[in-house]
């Protein structure tokens, strides 16, 4: 926190701009072209898209995200998990708890969903550009899948190495970005002044009762302007909210120029195709190259941006154990939030290569995109309302629900895209959601079968065969959940395996419900020769166990912990165990030093 007091606003308003505005910031690329695919081009729809479109930004961007939600946030952190956390200790029900929590893991899977659509649309858009080149015009389609595909490839291979270098230039590129989206509105606007009575709400209303069923459609590409609003709040824990606001205005103001700006430009060249692209060419060809790098550039670092915050929710999801525990590597010495999750980086390749594939242009892609958008919107804006209404606030509460019912607005116009592709942003959120409900429910289940031992029982145990056997110098390690009850594993090494330290110190690891916070300390003895040591950890703080416990001069001889044979005859609980299987073991996640581990495994039949 030190960091960002010391900070001048400039320098975090710029590092905003690269971190949390590049999803939003593409967005003018494919926004109009898609549109205009829906409804045509008359100087009637394109003042009124157009008034639908600053209003949206208004509505679901600087209402929603960047005055209301950005208000709700945990020591700076923001995002769905956060809004759960805030939320659930407010509720009186345990239904209602699990409730607020089914929807929070909704929540998390659209935005896989989204993240794969992201980076696919983005970056297949910008190549696209490369058709209004001379010489290239008759550029097969095949030719642009394989550039977008490539940019792809090389952007997660490089992943693994971390961004902590070129983050920095991110900000700046962006600048960049955002200033040659306004200076190119602004001359387009200058040959078309009138363009400017669009920010008048009158026109969208016009829009929309003059055309009725098919104006309600069109509202499904609308949406596309406000993608990426959600990182305002998201990301609000990487640089904090003031910042990230001063931030939106510039960005707004650049957005609200490019739209007018191609809207004027659509009104003038109604036949416009790849409207944006179309425009710069237009207005400087020597220039046209160089923009074209540029949005490509943008793209990535749009893309960069939204598969970091990607890692960041599966590390939340793991400490919060609703995800199992995959291999996180740290790909920075000084910044320990840049986490690099290999598994969730090569499915989310495989996965934009394949939609890449699948949809072909980028146009058509959109019919897979707005829908998990839409759903996040909702979803946020319900959880939103509660915390405001339960915290008295009332006319927070009122607004966020009107922003909410807009959302849903937008949510129902995305509907009809289903069949025509739509389906496929359901499909990818139906992964992450099946796998956490198998392992929430899997892990719950398996607590419940195991037969834990009573304390009481387990050291009646212990105290005799301390005394009486014979015992391993130095210090022993046990991992448990707590010291009420004790897990078999213990039991079993103890007592069947005749293992007893000098020193066996039983080590918990529990979440706190402060996202940032990682304390060890010593609990009284449970017995002679049992010491207790609790490591609070926040949801999302990356720590070094190994770290901790010698901090706490806490040196092992050995490291013990409980591995789950699992039994079963039921195909979910089997699909439990081979996610069991195939991640790694809890010593294997934490990375302790192997040469001390010890797994000790317990058959369970569920």
């Amino acid at each position: 926190m030190l960091e960002k007091e010391k900070e001048s606003p400039l320098k975090g308003i710029i590092k905003s701009l690269g971190l949390v505005f590049g999803d939003i910031g593409t967005s003018p690329i494919y926004t109009l072209t898609v549109i205009f695919l829906l409804t045509k081009p008359t100087q009637e729809n394109v003042m009124g898209v157009l008034s639908l479109i600053v209003w949206t930004l208004i509505m679901l961007v600087t209402v929603k995200y960047a005055w209301l939600a950005t208000s709700l946030g945990k020591k700076g952190e923001g995002g769905i998990i956060v809004l759960r956390e805030i939320l659930v200790p407010l509720l009186k029900s345990s239904r209602q708890a699990a409730f607020i929590t089914l929807l929070s893991f909704i929540g998390i899977s659209l935005f896989v969903g989204d993240g794969i659509i992201t980076p696919a649309i983005s970056i297949l858009s910008a190549v696209e550009g490369l058709l209004l080149i001379p010489g290239l015009e008759s550029t097969k389609q095949t030719t642009l899948i394989l550039i977008a595909a490539l940019i792809a490839i090389v952007l997660f291979a490089f992943q693994r190495k971390g961004t902590e270098k070129v983050a920095r230039v991110f900000g700046p590129l962006m600048l960049i970005w955002f200033l040659a989206l306004a200076i190119s509105g602004i001359i387009a606007i200058a040959h078309y002044p009138s363009v400017l009575m669009a920010v008048h709400p009158y026109y969208a209303f016009k829009f929309l009762i003059e055309n009725g069923v098919s104006g309600f459609f069109v509202l499904s590409g609308v949406i596309l302007c406000a993608t990426g609003g959600e990182a305002l709040y998201a990301d609000m824990g990487h640089l904090g909210r003031k910042p990230i606001v001063n931030a939106w205005y510039f960005v707004f103001a650049a957005l609200l120029l490019t739209y007018l700006g191609q809207g004027a430009y659509v009104i003038q060249h109604p036949e416009a195709q790849n409207i944006l692209f179309a425009m710069v060419f237009h207005q400087a060809q020597s220039l046209y190259v160089p923009f074209l790098i540029l949005s490509v550039i943008a793209t990535v670092i749009a893309s960069q941006a939204l598969i970091s915050g990607m890692f960041s929710i599966v590390y939340q999801g793991i400490t919060t154990h609703i995800m199992p525990l995959l291999k996180v590597d740290y790909t920075s010495a000084k910044l320990k939030s840049q986490v690099y999750v290999g598994v969730v980086n090569w499915f989310l390749l495989g996965a934009v290569l394949f939609i890449m594939y699948e949809f072909k242009e980028s146009h058509r892609l959109s019919a897979a995109y707005g829908l998990a958008v839409t759903g996040t919107m909702v979803l946020t804006g319900i959880m939103m309302v509660w915390i405001f209404w339960l915290k008295g606030k009332i006319p927070s509460a009122i607004i966020s629900f009107f922003v909410t019912v807009v959302a849903a607005i937008f949510m129902a116009s995305n509907i009809y895209k289903i069949p025509h592709g739509g389906y496929w942003s359901i499909i990818l959120a139906l992964i992450p959601f099946g796998i956490i409900m198998i392992y929430t429910l899997g892990q719950k289940t398996l607590y419940n079968t195991i037969k834990m031992l009573d304390v009481d029982v387990f050291l009646e145990k212990y105290n005799e065969a301390y005394k009486t056997m014979n015992k391993i110098k130095g210090t022993a390690i046990f991992f448990t959940r707590g010291t009420k009850v004790i897990p078999p594993y213990i039991a079993n090494t103890m007592f069947t395996n005749n293992i007893i330290y000098e020193d066996n110190v039983f080590v918990s690891i529990t979440t706190l419900d402060d996202p940032f916070e990682a304390i060890g300390f010593f609990k009284e003895d449970l017995a002679e020769g049992i010491s207790v040591f609790e490591i609070q950890l926040g949801y999302m703080q990356i720590i070094d166990v190994g770290e901790i416990l010698q901090q706490a001069e806490i040196n092992p001889k050995a490291i013990f912990y409980g591995l789950d044979d699992i039994a079963t005859g039921n195909v979910i609980w089997k699909i439990f165990a081979m996610i069991k299987d195939l991640t790694p073991s809890f010593g294997q996640f934490y990375k302790l030093p192997s040469n001390k581990l010890h797994g000790v495994i317990t058959r369970v039949e569920i």
